[in-house]
């Protein structure tokens, strides 16, 4: 699955940040791609506001 940072991660939680950052997500526009596995499902869940997933 293909994970784009889509809205700013100022003002979220610190646990909003810290799950973007560990899918490698820093600034707007940071892409990255994850296994499409349901450790990785957890996080988009958690951040799903800010973010846009494309499934492989």
């Amino acid at each position: 699955m293909t994970i784009t940072l889509v809205k700013s991660l100022i003002g979220s939680k610190k646990d909003q940040i810290a799950t973007a950052h560990a899918l490698g997500l820093r600034k707007i526009g940071d892409t990255t791609t994850q296994p499409d596995n349901p450790q990785t499902k957890g996080k988009v869940a958690k951040i799903i506001h800010l973010i846009e997933v494309k499934e492989a």
